[in-house]
């Protein structure tokens, strides 16, 4: 077991199986140093737990913990083209997408899930830039999709 798998066992956390793609594209690609994931959804055992849009069917808090699922689902998708998570230098980009009711503005601490995973996960690894951006609606109604970019040690 890795050193960063012993971290998610101590937080209570099993890393998943990596999420089929739902479409024409692979869950996670390396180019160089870099390993770049499409976005995850917050899938647990092949089901998404809540649909809707964050606001109006989705509590900020709910998606919060959705955006945490999302950032474990794309360690899961990193080690499929990196084969050991410890080999991750540094999580260099964060992008949270988060379905919205029209009125809804905390697109920042829904996204917060994920970038506290990775900072617990990683540590001082998982500090990252990040985006957090509300959309209209997502793949299968998802409140909340994650993408994650890494720089790998060479």
């Amino acid at each position: 077991m890795s050193a960063v798998e012993a971290r998610l066992a101590e937080l209570g956390l099993t890393l998943p199986e990596v999420v089929p793609p739902l479409a024409s594209y692979q869950p996670a690609v390396r180019s160089g140093a870099y390993v770049y994931t499409a976005g995850q959804l917050p899938m647990v055992e092949g089901k998404l737990p809540v649909t809707g849009k964050v606001g109006a069917e989705v509590t900020p808090e709910e998606a919060k913990e959705l955006a945490r699922v999302c950032a474990l689902n794309a360690l899961a998708a990193v080690k499929s083209v990196a084969g050991d998570l410890d080999r991750i230098a540094r999580v260099v980009k964060v992008v949270g997408f988060v379905a919205s009711a029209s009125d809804f503005t905390g697109q920042p601490g829904v996204v917060n899930g994920a970038s506290e995973l990775l900072g617990e996960v990683l540590g001082e690894k998982g500090v990252h830039a990040r985006s957090a951006v509300g959309v209209a609606v997502l793949p299968l109604d998802a409140p909340v999709e994650v993408e994650i970019q890494v720089e790998l040690a060479q």
